[in-house]
């Protein structure tokens, strides 16, 4: 297919009136309208607006009714399939603290699907995210704090081979660890992130000569940064080499501390996610997250004690929002929600921007960024008749 009449993000430059061809899922050619080809196959007029990667979120529990601890296949293709409509085109399948059993059950699930039911048109999973049980009691939030396990290289690879192998990123509380988990991660190829933690400063550093490279959640169930007891949240501001996952609803983190953020790590060190549970989507009322009732009412999820429990957050309106609190540009809103996570998953020789050779994973942002069209891998997932 051929996308015409559009403002096309690509890597390296912006072209202001341009196309882009997929073929055979991946991105072909791109260049100036007035050099496009004759062509015969499905043509998309873009009719100028913006043509950029679709977006990557690397942390969300559900959506539309379903929830990855479902450990359905079923579940899972109501995912894959409704995460389009907000820009989504590939993203972790985040798990919950819940007993050995239930979380082994999902990981396996989640992996076959990854090795056999993953095609073209829906949002791919480019892994697993395993956030807990290996976390702090004293952070659990919305997650159980009867199952919370300590943070050991046999525990984890109980949970790897659950996986076959597909655990991308892990968060887990530092302080908890023993010593050698955060290099054996890196080891096997598993982002670490530091989350549900009470790690102070120090700590944090340590872990981080160590390969952590992420935060889950940032600012969120960690310590804050404070004048004379500096926590996770300062050594996050201060350390490039730690990316910070922002759930930029609105509701998780004020639109000023998302800013600050923004202004001090840079557009290119903030990962913005939904957090997104399986009530996204649908009406106020009450739903389940890892085995606990969660209470929705507007744009807020919370257990019974009061905690927040995830968000109903789109990938679009996390974007609006990202643009809309920072003032960023374009293109550092496509590394906010695309590039930078690409880049921490080990996947940008394939995801994260628009290249010749890469996935053909394309979203059409009308001028409020209101998704048009989503292409997963080359084909179209969603299509907002009314373009």
């Amino acid at each position: 297919m051929i996308i015409t009449n559009g403002k096309i993000y690509t890597e390296k430059r912006t072209i202001e009136n341009g196309y882009i061809i997929l073929k055979d899922g991946i991105i072909q050619s791109f260049g100036e309208m007035k050099y496009a080809p004759k062509y015969e196959g499905e043509i998309i007029d873009a009719k100028g607006n913006h043509v950029m990667p679709g977006f990557i979120d690397q942390h969300i529990h559900g959506a539309n009714g379903a929830d990855n601890m479902d450990a359905t296949k079923e579940a899972l293709d109501n995912m894959t399939h409704f995460l389009p409509k907000e820009g989504t085109t590939s993203y972790l399948p985040t798990t919950m603290t819940q007993s050995y059993e239930n979380v082994s059950k999902a990981l396996d699930v989640i992996a076959e699907y990854i090795e056999n039911d993953n095609k073209p048109g829906q949002a791919e999973m480019l892994g697993i995210h395993l956030e807990g049980p290996f976390i702090s009691k004293l952070h659990v939030g919305a997650q159980n704090p009867n199952y919370v396990q300590k943070p050991t290289i046999e525990n984890f690879e109980k949970y790897s081979k659950a996986a076959r192998g597909h655990i991308k990123l892990i968060t887990y509380a530092p302080e908890e660890a023993e010593a050698g988990f955060t290099n054996h991660l890196v080891s096997r190829g598993v982002v670490p992130s530091c989350g549900h933690t009470d790690a102070d400063y120090a700590k944090i550093m340590e872990h981080m000569e160590e390969g952590l490279s992420n935060m889950t959640h940032f600012h969120n169930a960690m310590l804050p940064h404070h004048h004379r007891v500096p926590g996770a949240v300062t050594a996050g501001f201060v350390c490039d080499k730690l990316k910070a996952e922002l759930i930029v609803d609105g509701v998780h983190v004020h639109r000023d501390s998302i800013y600050a953020t923004y202004k001090i790590k840079g557009a290119e060190n903030v990962i913005a996610i939904t957090d997104a549970m399986r009530a996204k989507g649908l009406p106020d009322g009450e739903y389940d997250l890892g085995g606990q009732t969660v209470y929705k009412v507007g744009k807020e999820c919370r257990i019974e004690s009061g905690s927040l429990a995830g968000s109903v957050a789109e990938m679009d309106f996390v974007a609006r929002n990202v643009k809309e609190f920072t003032g960023c540009s374009m293109e550092e809103l496509i590394l906010m929600t695309s590039t930078n996570s690409a880049k921490q998953l080990g996947v940008f020789d394939r995801k994260g921007s628009l290249n010749i050779g890469k996935d053909a994973d394309v979203i059409i942002l009308d001028k409020d960024l209101m998704v048009k069209t989503t292409i997963c891998r080359g084909v179209v997932a969603y299509e907002d008749k009314a373009i």
